[in-house]
C-alpha cells in the first residue's frame, strides 16, 4: 500500500503537498468570507470561480505543450513563488479594508493563468517521483492526502477566520508555498525517474501535434468521454447533496454537514483502498464508474438522511477511485513526450464538466426535484458506463461474453422467423450442378407455362426428382473459349424451386444454383435452415 513512500523524493513531496493543500483550502474559505462580507452577493463568489477556471479552458493546451518541453521542477518552483506573492497581495487587500473587489478579481484571474501552466507540469513531475508500476498507488495516496488536507484546512480555517479574520488565512497559505519550494530544493535529481521531453522546435512539440496524437488514441478518447459524462452528471455532489438534504430529506444545515463529513471519510477510504490494491486497470475504471452511477440512481429513492448518508459513503469512495484511475490511465496509455498535453486535455475536460454539469444539475433539481435529478443523472451515467465498457472492449479487441450471448439469442430468434416457403427463380440458361442437388438444394425444373401451384408432395427430394426439359427445347451453343470443344451447356426454361419446412432432422439445407457456361456458383437464401425440403 505504501510502496511509493519508499522513495525519498515522494516522501518530501507528500509532506509538503498536504501542507500546501491545507493552506489552499484555508485561503478558499477566507476568500469566500471576505467577498461575502464586502458584498453579501453569491454572484460575486461565482464570478471569482469563473475567473479562476477561464484561463484553464483557454490556455490549458499551451500550458501542456510548455510542460512537455520544459523541466518540471524549475517550473513548479516559479509557480509556487508567484502563488505566494498573490496570497500576500490578498493579505494586503484584507488589511486595507476597502470594499473594492478589483484586486481580488485580479488575483483570481492570475491564479487561473498559473494553474493552466502549473497543472500539466505538476502531473509530469509527480509521475517522475516513482517508478511506472508504482504510479497508481502514488496517485491514490495523493488523493488521500488531498482529502486529509482539505478536512484539516477547512476545519482550522473555520476557527481562525472568526478569531483573526481572513488575512491570517492568506498569510498561512503564502507560507505553505514556501514549504513546497523548500521540499523541491531538497529533492535528489539522481533518484528521480525522468520522462522523455519534446524537443523545442520539433514537429511534435506544438499544440496541434498534441491534438493530432490525442485523436489517434481511441482508448484515451473513451476515458475522457467517460470522465466528462460522469464528472458532469455524477460528480457535482455539492449540488445534489444540498438539494436532497434541504428538500425531500429535510435535514437542514446539520444534515448537510453530516453528509459532507461522510463524503470526506468515503473519499479517504477510496484512496486507501486503491493504494492498497495498486490496480488501476480499465476494468477497475469501468466498474467504479458503473457502481457510483447505480448507487446515485438508488440514492434518489433514499427514504431518510441515514440511508442517504450510507449511500454517500461508497459513492465518495468510488468517485475517488474513478478519478484516480482516469488520471493514471491517461498517463500510462500515452507517450511520455505527450503527457503534459494529454494531462492538459484532462484538465480541460474536468473544467468543462464542472462548468456544464453544475448548472444542468441545478436546473434539473428545480424542474424535476432533487429525487428526479438524481435518478435521471444516475440513469444517464449508468448507460454511459455500460457504453464505455462495450466501446473499450471493441477498441482493445476484448471479447464480451454477455454481448456474444445476446447476439446468439438474436440470431436464434431471426432463424425461427424464417418464412415457411422460400422461392428462388432460376435464369433460363442456368445449369443445376448435380453435386448441389445431392447435398442440400431444392430445385425443380418445369416448363414456363406450367407454373401453376399444385398440392405439395411429401416425397423427399433426390437427384431423380429433377425433371429434364424435352430435347427439342434445348438449343446447342458453341464453346466460349479456345481449345477442344467442351460439352454443350443446355439451356433450361425458367425454374421455380419451392422449399416446404419439414420436422427438424439436424441437417442444413443449402440452395446452390449454377450460372451457365462459366460454372460460377450462387448461394441463395436458405442459409441455416435446419429442416429438409420436399418437392412441391
Amino acid at each position: 500500500m505504501f510502496s511509493p513512500l519508499r522513495e525519498r523524493n515522494y516522501r518530501l513531496w507528500a509532506a509538503s503537498d498536504i501542507v500546501s493543500i491545507g493552506g489552499t483550502w484555508m485561503q478558499v474559505l477566507g476568500l469566500n468570507w471576505l467577498v461575502l462580507s464586502a458584498t453579501g452577493s453569491a454572484t460575486a463568489m461565482g464570478l471569482i470561480v469563473m475567473l479562476q477556471s477561464l484561463p484553464v479552458l483557454l490556455l490549458g493546451s499551451w500550458g501542456g505543450a510548455l510542460a512537455d518541453r520544459l523541466p518540471s521542477r524549475p517550473v513548479l518552483v516559479i509557480s509556487q513563488a508567484v502563488r505566494a506573492v498573490l496570497s500576500l497581495a490578498l493579505v494586503a487587500a484584507s488589511v486595507a479594508g476597502t470594499d473594492a473587489l478589483w484586486p481580488i478579481y485580479g488575483v483570481a484571474l492570475l491564479s487561473g493563468v498559473i494553474s493552466s501552466i502549473e497543472g500539466p507540469a505538476l502531473g509530469r513531475f509527480g509521475s517522475a517521483l516513482v517508478p511506472r508500476d508504482a504510479l497508481a498507488p502514488a496517485l491514490a495516496l495523493g488523493s488521500v492526502l488531498s482529502s486529509g488536507g482539505r478536512i484539516v484546512g477547512m476545519a482550522l480555517g473555520g476557527v481562525l477566520v472568526g478569531l483573526s479574520g481572513p488575512g491570517v488565512l492568506f498569510a498561512i497559505n503564502a507560507a505553505s508555498f514556501g514549504v513546497v519550494i523548500l521540499a523541491l530544493s531538497m529533492m535528489r535529481p539522481a533518484e528521480m525517474y525522468p520522462l522523455a521531453r519534446a524537443e523545442a522546435g520539433s514537429a511534435d512539440a506544438g499544440v496541434r501535434a498534441g491534438l493530432r496524437y490525442l485523436f489517434t488514441q481511441p482508448v484515451v478518447l473513451v476515458i475522457l468521454a467517460l470522465a466528462f459524462v460522469i464528472g458532469s452528471l455524477g460528480r457535482n455532489y455539492q449540488v445534489t447533496m444540498a438539494a436532497m438534504v434541504a428538500g425531500p430529506l429535510h435535514g437542514g444545515a446539520g444534515g448537510y454537514g453530516i453528509t459532507s463529513t461522510v463524503f470526506a471519510v468515503g473519499a479517504v477510504l477510496g484512496g486507501l483502498l486503491l493504494a492498497g490494491t495498486g490496480k488501476a486497470t480499465h476494468r477497475v475504471l469501468i466498474i467504479a464508474g458503473a457502481v457510483i452511477s447505480v448507487l446515485q440512481l438508488v440514492s434518489a429513492a433514499a427514504p431518510g438522511l441515514l440511508t442517504f448518508s450510507l449511500l454517500i459513503l461508497p459513492i465518495a469512495a468510488g468517485a475517488v477511485i474513478f478519478d484516480t484511475v482516469v488520471c493514471t490511465r491517461i498517463q500510462l496509455d500515452t507517450r511520455e513526450d505527450m503527457r503534459g498535453r494529454i494531462l492538459a486535455s484532462l484538465g480541460l475536460v474536468s473544467s468543462m464538466a464542472g462548468i456544464v454539469g453544475a448548472p444542468v444539475l441545478g436546473w434539473l433539481c428545480d424542474a424535476l426535484g432533487a429525487r428526479g435529478a438524481l435518478g435521471l443523472a444516475g440513469a444517464v451515467t449508468t448507460v454511459a458506463a455500460l457504453a464505455g465498457a462495450l466501446v473499450l472492449a471493441r477498441v482493445k479487441g476484448v471479447p464480451v461474453p454477455a454481448l456474444r450471448t445476446v447476439r446468439r439469442g438474436l440470431r436464434r430468434v431471426v432463424r425461427r422467423r424464417v418464412p415457411a416457403v422460400t422461392t428462388a427463380v432460376v435464369p433460363t440458361d442456368a445449369v443445376v450442378p448435380a453435386q448441389s442437388l445431392l447435398t442440400a438444394a431444392a430445385v425443380v425444373a418445369a416448363p414456363t407455362g406450367a407454373l401453376a401451384p399444385a398440392a405439395p408432395s411429401r416425397r423427399p427430394l433426390t437427384a431423380a426428382a429433377v425433371v429434364p426439359a424435352p430435347p427439342s427445347a434445348l438449343p446447342h451453343h458453341g464453346s466460349t473459349h479456345p481449345g477442344p470443344t467442351r460439352p454443350v451447356a443446355p439451356s433450361r426454361p425458367a425454374v421455380i424451386a419451392h422449399a416446404v419446412e419439414q420436422p427438424v432432422r439436424r441437417r442444413r439445407a443449402l440452395l446452390s444454383l449454377g450460372t451457365g457456361r462459366r460454372g460460377r456458383t450462387v448461394t441463395d437464401a436458405v442459409d441455416y435452415l435446419d429442416r429438409p425440403v420436399t418437392l412441391r
